[in-house]
């Protein structure tokens, strides 16, 4: 702290015992490229690691809530392995009976009809023990998939399909490292859905899901692949976009807004036309070593700006004015 000029106070204490721990990466590689880029450690910046890595809550132990299917599973093999060596002693001691019984008797028959009665006994366990074991195994595998499906929906928004809030927020807080570490821009814009109150008001919350789905579509196939697009809240979506600056994400932001402005939506019970639908958009870029509430506190704070200007237009971060309040 000393070094780096970084005043003496609990919350500064608290981040740099933190980063002296290596108990977060996050922080420890964020504080290495700010120290490496000669950054300032001023008040702001100071602040910004606090609140970003040291003030949330540590998440629960995922291994804590372990399945009982699958301890059960971990059991059983256990109970095949104990098997597996008390046989093979049994076995052990079997084959030294014979030794001791051919080393005093002069008829081989008896001694080979033992032996082969052993290693038949020994064929017939480890069959039995493989057979076990590939059953286990086959049920590991169903676990796993269904594991797998089960991380997947936990990381989808049900209604809309694309990645939920706690999705976004690991991606966007990977997404900020990278862009630290590589000296890339990164961008963030979010949308909010142009008076849809009225929508659910005037046509119902299954016409209200339509809008939201269609919009979600839009916003999903109009960024990159290596782009995240998720649902915010309610009816506000996000976009994170890696290694696109400003303008690039501004580009993108305002081609998806005159997407949903084009796009038509029938109600699928009378197959009628509903009417237009439009989005408002703020669009801000990365600073360094800022927390992700910071940068997207002003995209939302462009969102708004874009509804007192007459709602269905894009609104960057540069075109905020000093006391842009909410609308």
């Amino acid at each position: 702290m000393s070094q780096q000029s970084v005043p003496a106070t609990p919350s500064n204490f608290a981040v740099w015992f933190e980063y002296s721990l290596g108990s977060s990466l996050a922080l420890r590689k964020t504080i290495d490229i700010l120290i490496a880029g000669k950054r300032k450690f001023d008040a702001a910046t100071n602040h910004e690691l606090y609140i970003t890595y040291v003030a949330p809550q540590s998440a629960a132990d995922p291994l804590g809530d372990l399945p009982e299917q699958l301890s059960g599973l971990i059991a059983t093999a256990q109970q095949f392995l104990n098997t597996a060596v008390t046989d093979n002693q049994t076995h052990i001691k079997a084959l030294g009976e014979v030794s001791s019984e051919a080393a005093a008797s002069s008829d081989p028959r008896t001694i080979i009809s033992k032996l082969v009665d052993e290693l038949s006994k020994a064929t017939a366990r480890a069959a039995t023990l493989e057979a076990n074991f590939a059953a286990t195994s086959e049920e590991l595998d169903s676990i796993r998939d269904s594991l797998k499906a089960a991380e997947q929906r936990s990381n989808t928004d049900a209604l809309t399909g694309l990645a939920n809030r706690h999705s976004m927020d690991e991606f966007l807080r990977l997404a900020q490292i990278a862009a630290m570490e590589k000296d890339e821009a990164l961008s963030v814009f979010l949308i909010d859905i142009d008076h849809f109150k009225k929508f659910n008001d005037d046509y119902g919350h299954q016409v209200g899901d339509q809008v939201l789905r269609l919009v979600a579509k839009v916003l999903q196939e109009g960024v990159r692949e290596v782009d995240l697009a998720a649902r915010y809240g309610g009816e506000e979506l996000i976009a994170v976009l890696p290694g696109a600056d400003l303008e690039a994400c501004t580009s993108v932001a305002e081609r998806i807004r005159r997407r949903i402005a084009e796009a038509k939506l029938t109600r699928r019970a009378t197959g009628k036309e509903i009417g237009s639908i439009t989005v408002s958009i703020g669009v801000s870029q990365f600073r360094l070593a800022e927390s992700a509430d910071a940068m997207i506190e002003r995209c939302d704070r462009g969102l708004y700006q874009a509804k007192r200007l007459g709602r269905n237009r894009t609104v960057t971060e540069t075109e905020l004015e000093p006391e842009a309040g909410a609308a």
